[in-house]
């Protein structure tokens, strides 16, 4: 059952399945290495829920709540 990242808690993972979109947005969220079978942890949310930080592949990044919602995420 995929959810999108932006769904996950703080301390849940998962596996990415896919980006959804096109354009510059997933361009850039790929370039990062957000791709199909990368482990993706959810560290915090900001105050406010947005941005999220993320940490994969050995570092942390965050993301808009917009970017996150782009990522379909297999709950582990």
């Amino acid at each position: 059952m995929s959810r999108k990242l932006s769904d996950l808690l703080p301390g849940q993972h998962g596996i990415v399945k896919k980006v959804n979109g096109c354009g510059a947005i997933t361009r850039r969220i790929v370039d990062m290495g957000v791709i199909a079978g990368t482990r993706i942890d959810v560290q915090k949310f900001a105050p406010l829920g947005d941005p999220i930080e993320v940490k994969l592949k050995g570092f942390n990044m965050s993301l808009r709540k917009t970017e996150a919602d782009l990522i379909e995420v297999e709950p582990a």
